[in-house]
Order: structure tokens, then sequence, then C-alpha cells
């Protein structure tokens, strides 16, 4: 299914452009308007990626979304409830609506790191290879977006590390 994507430039002026990946005009409803030179704020709001596809899974509270050591070809965005993600029983962070996780695995190819159970009744967005590939390289302040968030991540980490 061919369609079309919206993308703006930092003035903010947009342009549609073919998508023959059939990924619509998501990029353009993904894109967040923000001010140049402010660097607090995630250039995409992934709440609006999750509201511009109809694919959902559903997850009862407690159920297991995927456990450390699986295969991952996709990540999620959380569209409703909140997953908790947990390694060696002890809970990292828990995820709420509009939040993303399960992207390690997309970008280094490698086993997931961590399991993800739903901690409330929950409705996930997944988002796979292909879609994934086409947002980073067709819009970088999506590529940007998840940087941040992985470096957020990461720094939670470390300060949560002893000595720390």
């Amino acid at each position: 299914m061919k369609g079309y994507a919206l993308s703006a430039n930092r003035h903010g002026k947009v342009r549609k452009q073919s998508s023959p990946s059939g990924i619509g005009n998501e990029l353009g409803d993904c894109v967040a308007s923000r001010k140049w030179g402010k660097m607090d704020r995630p250039f995409i709001d992934f709440a609006l990626l999750a509201r511009a596809t109809t694919e959902t899974r559903s997850f009862k509270a407690g159920e297991t979304i995927f456990k450390a050591g699986e295969p991952g070809h996709e990540f999620f965005v959380v569209k409703s409830g909140t997953v908790a993600v947990q390694l060696r029983n002890r809970t990292l962070q828990v995820i709420g609506e509009g939040g993303i996780f399960g992207e390690m695995a997309l970008i280094d190819s490698e086993p997931r790191s961590a399991t993800v159970i739903a901690e409330t009744d929950c409705v996930l967005v997944p988002v796979g290879e292909k879609q994934f590939l086409f947002m980073s390289s067709e819009a970088p302040y999506f590529a940007l977006s998840l940087m941040r968030v992985l470096v957020q991540r990461l720094r939670a980490a470390n300060e949560s590390m002893p000595g720390a």
C-alpha cells in the first residue's frame, strides 16, 4: 500500500512526500513543534505515533509482554495503561501512556535485555523494523528523540549505581 508522509524542516515548512512503505502521514503527525535551541523536550511525541496506526495489542495486568533473552523485532508505544520493565525481579522503570520500550533490540539486533510486564491493563502499538528504519531515515527528529530516551535511561541507570 503506497501512502504519503508529511515532514517539517527546521523552519516549520511542511512538505508532502511519497511513502512507498505505506506508513502514511505518521511522520508529519509525529513531528512535534519545538523552538530551536531548546534541547529539553523531545522532538517527537510518541503518543502521536500510537494514534497514527490501527494495529494494537492488548495485555491484562500481570501478563508478560516479552522476556529478557527473547529475540526482538519491534518496539512498542504505550497507548494506554502502564508497563513495568524488570531485570532479575527488580523494576527498573514504569512506563505509561506515550512512552516507548523494546527499542534496544531493533537498534542492536540483540535479544531483549529486560522483561516487560503489564502493570495495568494496557494497549500497545507495535512498531516493526521496516517502519522504524523508514522513520529513522526520513525523520531525523524521530531518531534524535529515540536517542534522548536512551540517554535519559542510561543517566538514570548511572545515578542508581552504588557510589554514584
